[in-house]
């Protein structure tokens, strides 16, 4: 088998140099068409990509950044394409495919590997006896599965929802779930960014951003906190262009450089194509140590505190907007003692930054007039995720900007869907739920105790009281933490079920009854029976797009996510007379009928509206400083601390901060490839980036083998060898390796304290010398 299809990765031709070109450019260009041509789409693949996030086409199943209403001629970026090539390749994990493979055998191979096995055309069961997947009816499998949930305590059964599942499924999903008798609708926001739903409300009184893709075109500063544009959002890179050539600042706090948010190159320009120009993105760029965004805000918000008394004293205009802080806001007097009380040698210390450097940021700050603060999970998954975003919105809030064009809070999403999934319902908070319009619909009584999240999903398997999971997507058992712990829990399950396009590792570590199930893909045409059907996605800027797929089922065996929660339903819960399921599988926009019932405030004229260009804007009271925090008001929080991580041990001697990170040729678990081009790494994932002093001090050498352990007093030992040091411009004491792989050394139990996300920007850990096997 050649590279795309092998499970053997030693072989790769491993290389590791520099990358001095931008983000986009030739680059970019080369490597879409490397994947299409790998993928066997090279035709049919382009011809899809003229109509990905374009009005009446289908929305890009990779990241979940904006849709202008007037879209680019390629309205896609790289690792957009690539998710496009990747879900039309011609490869097929068919019935022949599973017979000539066992689950064992197929453990072995890579994560990369098993996706390349190429789309699932049937679905399957798990026979324990053969170790192999062996072909099933629909109707098989629904039975069985209903008669098992039906055997079992609700409580006990797990509903996971990735981030790529329509709004129409999603609705559909949660309702299956609450019928059923819980809420344990865990989902991919619970590892990425649930401390944003958790910290926003407290300080805004919404839990999403508050900027629009228009904002952009008005806006005189940017700020970015652990947030890698060029990997994970990169259609972010042409408003942060044109944003630059209108002469904004863009200040950047990054414990790494990262290329997007450094230069860039326009592919689709002729001129700087041509030319091989690029724009340079980052005004001020701050290598801030791995949790060390919380003393650096600190450090601004002190900053602008300080030059404020000093311009009032010498009667210049003031610098903290103190006309919207009286009117708009509670709460600023704590804040600013806590500001006041830090020392600069301590905020220092923590950031890695100089108080130079931080009063240079605020400087700029306290001149712009229209300031958006864009920020990732390197803010949110740490052990005070939460109180860091809470700060970021201290720190907008002390110049009133939130509520005013150009200005407002971005947190930026990952997956296509994962804010909208929580819109209609996906919650394991009772108190999220539409409790109130559910009853009135569907007559019952929805159950009022809480979920279970993702961490406590892993905890009831761990100790045996979780007993089905039904997974909607994703790759669960790879993106959560300690996931050498996971496995060897997970087999314990009763019934295990996984809804998906492609073959990955969660499927392969199976309960005593387990089925894998072949749905759509987002680009394929859904054909009911009411015909081809639409479904509908929210973005990061809390706006809602239709998508129409455009390319035939790659299997007739497919069904819809929609089709498959229905008859899971069917089979399982007893009728209601209040739901047609039948009826909704046969027109989506029945569904959406139900979603506007059940959300009206939300969702209004629905099906009517959305095909409007560049979204449905759904309303964020915030935006227009409504205030629906307690008090009325946005609230200064202060923080318990400028530590983001405060359980981990003392950074001393030979412990180091890990992050986990992402390659550009991967979306969340998905590897698209081992080319991470940016940062100079070909042929292999088994890396771990480190500071050139450390790699000294440390008795390692750049290129030398190394081990990974973890540093914990659980009495768990958790470790990763064979992995290949790579001198790196990252700050000393810090450390990175890619995502999925380091999640074996991420504990469980260490994530924030108030949303449960997994803290995998910030893992003591330490690094000793292997010797090459």
């Amino acid at each position: 088998m050649d590279e795309a299809g092998t499970q053997d990765d030693r072989n790769r031709d491993v290389r590791i140099e520099p990358y001095d070109g931008p983000a986009g450019g030739w680059g970019s260009a080369r490597s879409l068409l490397e994947i299409l041509t790998r993928e066997g789409v090279p035709v049919s693949g382009t011809a899809l990509l003229t109509k990905q996030n374009k009005p009446g086409g289908f929305m890009c199943t990779s990241c979940a950044w904006a849709k202008p209403a007037k879209p680019l001629a390629f309205e896609y970026c790289e690792n957009g394409a690539k998710a496009t090539a990747w879900e039309q390749t011609r490869r097929r994990a068919t019935l022949e495919f599973f017979a000539e493979h066992s689950v064992s055998e197929l453990l072995t191979w890579s994560d990369y590997a098993l996706e390349e096995a190429g789309r699932l055309t049937h679905p399957m069961r798990y026979d324990a006896a053969s170790d192999h997947y062996v072909p099933c009816s629909w109707s098989e499998a629904f039975k069985e599965i209903g008669r098992e949930l039906k055997g079992l305590d609700p409580k006990s059964a797990v509903f996971y929802a990735s981030g790529r599942a329509s709004l129409e499924a999603s609705y559909m999903y949660g309702l299956l779930a609450r019928l059923y008798g819980n809420n344990n609708l865990p989902d991919s926001s619970n590892m990425c960014h649930e401390p944003t739903s958790v910290a926003l409300p407290q300080s805004i009184g919404s839990p999403v951003g508050t900027v629009l893709l228009e904002d952009f075109e008005h806006t005189d500063m940017m700020f970015f906190f652990g947030q890698n544009v060029g990997s994970n959002s990169p259609r972010m890179l042409h408003p942060l262009q044109e944003a630059r050539r209108r002469g904004a600042n863009i200040v950047v706090f990054n414990p790494l450089k990262e290329r997007g948010l450094e230069r860039f190159t326009d592919p689709q320009s002729p001129v700087e194509m041509l030319t091989r120009s690029s724009t340079k993105i980052a005004t001020q760029y701050h290598q801030v140590k791995l949790g060390g965004d919380l003393a650096a805000i600190t450090g601004l918000c002190k900053a602008l505190i300080a030059a404020d008394r000093d311009a009032t004293t010498a009667g210049r205009p003031a610098v903290l907007d103190h006309a919207f802080i009286a009117e708009h806001t509670q709460g600023l007097d704590a804040f600013m003692a806590f500001c006041d009380r830090q020392d600069w040698s301590a905020l220092e210390e923590r950031s890695g930054l100089t108080r130079h450097a931080i009063e240079g940021a605020a400087a700029v700050y306290a001149r712009s007039k229209a300031v958006i603060g864009i920020y990732g999970m390197g803010l949110t998954q740490h052990r005070r995720g939460t109180e860091t975003v809470r700060m970021l919105a201290n720190l907008l809030l002390l110049r009133g900007n939130i509520g005013k064009r150009g200005a407002g809070i971005c947190p930026v999403r990952g997956h296509s869907n994962v804010q909208g999934q929580r819109t209609v319902g996906i919650t394991e908070k009772p108190e999220l739920a539409p409790n109130d319009k559910l009853r009135e619909l569907y007559a019952f009584e929805p159950p009022m105790e809480k979920g279970l999240n993702t961490v406590e999903t892993c905890e009831g398997i761990l100790d045996g009281s979780v007993r089905a999971f039904i997974g909607l997507g994703g790759n669960f058992l790879r993106a959560i933490p300690d996931t050498a712990r996971m496995e060897a829990a997970w087999r314990n399950q009763r019934l295990t079920v996984q809804v998906a396009t492609k073959l990955n590792r969660s499927h392969l570590v199976n309960g005593s009854v387990a089925y894998l199930l072949p749905c759509l893909g987002r680009l394929e045409i859904d054909r009911q029976a009411g015909g081809p059907q639409a479904v509908s996605m929210e973005d990061s800027t809390a706006r809602f797009h239709g998508s129409n797929g455009a390319a035939d089922p790659v299997s007739p065996d497919l069904r819809s996510e929609p089709w498959i929660i229905a008859e899971i339903a069917k089979a399982t819960l007893p009728p209601n007379p209040h739901i047609d399921w039948d009826a909704w599988v046969a027109d989506y926009g029945r569904v959406r009928d139900a979603i506007e019932a059940t959300y009206p405030d939300l969702f209004t004229d629905f099906n009517a509206r959305m095909w409007e260009p560049g979204g449905l804007t759904k309303p964020v009271p915030a935006r227009h400083r409504e205030w629906k925090t307690e008090s009325g008001k946005a609230q200064f929080v202060v923080p318990s601390g400028l530590e983001a991580d405060p359980d981990l041990p003392p950074r001393e001697g030979d412990i180091l901060d890990l992050m986990t990170l992402r390659s550009n040729d991967q979306f969340n678990t998905t590897v698209y490839g081992y080319h991470d081009r940016f940062r100079g790494v070909s042929g292999t994932r088994d890396i771990v980036f480190m500071n050139v002093a450390d790699i000294a001090r440390l008795g390692l050498t750049d290129g030398g083998q190394a081990r990974i352990e973890t540093v914990s007093d659980d009495g768990i030992a958790r470790g990763l060898g064979g992995l290949r040091v790579v001198a790196y411009d990252i700050p000393p004491g810090n450390c990175a390796g890619y995502y999925p792989e380091m999640n074996v050394l991420l504990p469980l139990w260490h994530h924030d304290a108030q949303s449960k996300t997994p803290a995998a920007k910030s893992i003591a850990v330490r690094v000793r010398p292997e010797a090459a096997a």
